[in-house]
């Protein structure tokens, strides 16, 4: 039977608009937004060792954009250097949300992980540097230093249905506090001039959007076109001047998103009651569903070859200093440096986590994606051999890290799920026993 469309059919009617609504709803929630990520890493690998694998390098490869504004770029530059602003602004509205209202605003709350997360950043640069402090390689330093925090919490919300709810909230700030410093380091370490009359330049659209969303959060936030007809131009114009300026644009998404207000009209601390809840409630479905996915398909597609050429390339010094740093450092410094600091009578963990909770947190920081990746760009413009190592060394590395971050975390929570029923049982046989009409 031949189904024939309805002469008054459109797109984007009712129902697919409801459809549309329900995919964004998807891809906000952790899992939906991890495995779509995933899935475009594995299309991009297969992909790139494949007998089409010259279609995947014209493909990234292609440029396009106006030469006269120095916008000339590849497809993989754009998805690194435009698209990928958006995840930052995101990224930037988490930290404003942390330190606002946040764990990170009160000093007692934040100082273990902000500790955790530094240890957790140095111990992996030292591993790396252990392996590759002789030669050019160095630069690639900061390649395991980052944690996906977006793949982080999707694993964590998979396995995590009895786990403490601390647990998450450690693993959030510490995310948080390390994608700062990798922001940090990505700003600093990578930026090789700077035009200054850009940077100048780049204050003005900054300060005006900051100003429109500090002025009128409640009229961006019930009036959906003007996130896109104001805001957006403005971003735009902020981030096309500090691409200029040299510095790497992803910066501007972090600070454009530090501008949001928090709080609501009144100041409340309740969650979703200022705009920055709203713009992420907009832009997390774009994020999680277009841009994370579109980086992962150019930035994954790693040519290994041959298994002879994939061993070749695991006995590789960068290789092994990205999968050591972050399969063997991060847990190393994270749970080192949380016991160091909570030996102090001040400091401790929340009573409900223990110190096998810490250490598979501390695995399933190693899992390095999105922002690794992306150093492992910068750090090896022009060595392609290294580029790919680093990159091959994120990804084995991030899948080691998020499987034993499995097996322990999911022991734990097997764990706590016993511990609940039973607190159950016996809460259930307390009742019974307090119930006069049992004995009758």
């Amino acid at each position: 039977m031949t189904l024939t469309p309805s002469p008054n059919a459109r797109a984007f009617a009712r129902g697919s608009r409801r459809e549309l609504r329900r995919i964004a709803t998807l891809l906000r929630t952790e899992t939906v937004g991890g495995l779509v990520l995933v899935a475009a890493a594995v299309v991009a690998l297969v992909w790139a060792n494949s007998p089409w694998s010259a279609s995947y390098s014209a493909l990234r490869d292609t440029t396009v954009g106006p030469a006269s504004l120095h916008l000339r770029l590849t497809l993989g530059q754009w998805a690194a250097d435009g698209l990928l602003a958006v995840f930052f602004f995101l990224i930037g509205l988490e930290l404003k949300h942390e330190l606002v209202v946040g764990d990170l605003r009160t000093p007692g709350t934040a100082v273990v992980p902000i500790a955790a997360a530094a240890g957790g950043v140095a111990v992996p640069v030292l591993i790396y540097l252990a392996l590759n402090g002789g030669g050019q390689d160095v630069r690639g330093w900061a390649v395991p230093a980052a944690t996906d925090i977006a793949f982080a919490l999707a694993v964590l919300a998979i396995i995590s249905s009895h786990l403490p709810a601390a647990l998450r909230t450690f693993l959030l700030t510490l995310a948080v506090v390390d994608d700062l410093i990798a922001i940090i380091i990505i700003a600093v370490a990578y930026t090789a001039s700077i035009d200054w009359v850009s940077l100048v330049l780049a204050a003005v659209p900054v300060g005006l959007f900051a100003l429109l969303v500090q002025r009128w959060p409640t009229f961006f936030s019930t009036r959906r076109w003007s996130v896109a007809g104001i805001l957006l131009p403005v971003a735009a114009v902020a981030w096309f001047l500090v691409h200029a300026s040299g510095i790497h644009a992803t910066i501007a998404g972090v600070v454009l998103g530090m501008c949001v207000p928090v709080r609501g009209a009144q100041g409340q601390d309740s969650e979703g009651s200022g705009l920055a809840e709203r713009l992420d409630h907009l832009v997390r479905p774009f994020s999680a569903g277009v841009v994370v996915p579109v980086f992962a398909l150019f930035s994954a597609g790693v040519a290994v070859g041959s298994l002879s050429g994939l061993a070749a390339s695991l006995r590789d010094p960068v290789t092994l200093g990205v999968i050591g740093g972050l399969v063997l450092g991060k847990p190393l410094g994270i749970v080192a440096t949380s016991f160091l600091v909570t030996r102090s009578r001040h400091l401790s963990l929340d009573e409900s986590v223990g110190w096998a909770d810490i250490a598979g947190v501390g695995l399933l920081a190693g899992v390095g994606f999105t922002v690794s990746l992306l150093v492992a760009e910068l750090s090896f413009p022009f060595d392609a051999a290294s580029h790919d190592h680093a990159k091959l060394g994120v990804l084995v590395a991030s899948l080691t890290a998020s499987l034993l971050a499995a097996v322990v975390l999911g022991v734990r929570n097997r764990r706590y799920r016993v511990l609940e029923r039973d607190e159950q049982a016996a809460a259930a046989d307390q009742g019974s026993s307090d119930d006069p009409t049992r004995s009758l």
